[in-house]
């Protein structure tokens, strides 16, 4: 009996120690741990992303905003991209949609130092919105960023 309680303890400890790193995602999010700083990880990212012929429109440094006031934050950068072949179907199903493209990606540190990146998934932007027959167009966009993502936070 004693010998489970200890070797309990110890999973406990352990997964207590582990937790800062492990985060569920807020609803309709994907959130990816990175390798990289957060500069590093969307530079890579927005590298990637033009690679592959899709539209970077700007990059947001919310942590420089923050200090521009006197305030901190921690390094928060948000990256807007899309590709019109993807999102226009989407905008033409359900014009609400418009509201969340073209798509962002968040990379920001965590109050433990680690890095993550964060993006809508497509499939909750259809359902938030509405949309339905787009399920070619919501796949091959959940999958692109799937791949984009990983090649940017590993």
């Amino acid at each position: 009996m004693r010998r489970f309680a200890l070797i309990a303890a110890v999973v406990t400890a352990l997964t207590v120690a582990a937790a800062p790193t492990l985060r569920a995602a807020p609803d309709g999010m994907i959130v990816k741990p990175s390798a990289h700083s957060v500069s590093a990880t969307l530079d890579k990212l927005e590298a990637v992303l033009k690679q592959n012929g899709i539209r970077v429109f700007t990059r947001v440094d919310h942590a420089a905003g923050a200090a521009g006031v006197g305030l901190d934050l921690p390094a928060t950068q948000l990256l807007i991209f899309g590709n019109p072949k993807l999102g226009t179907p989407l905008m033409q199903a359900e014009r609400t949609v418009a509201i969340d493209l073209p798509m962002k990606a968040l990379a920001y540190a965590d109050a433990h130092g680690d890095v993550h990146l964060a993006y809508n998934d497509p499939a909750y932007l259809a359902r938030r919105h509405g949309i339905t027959g787009q399920s070619k167009v919501i796949d091959r966009m959940t999958g692109a960023l799937d791949k984009l993502t990983d090649a940017a936070t590993r």
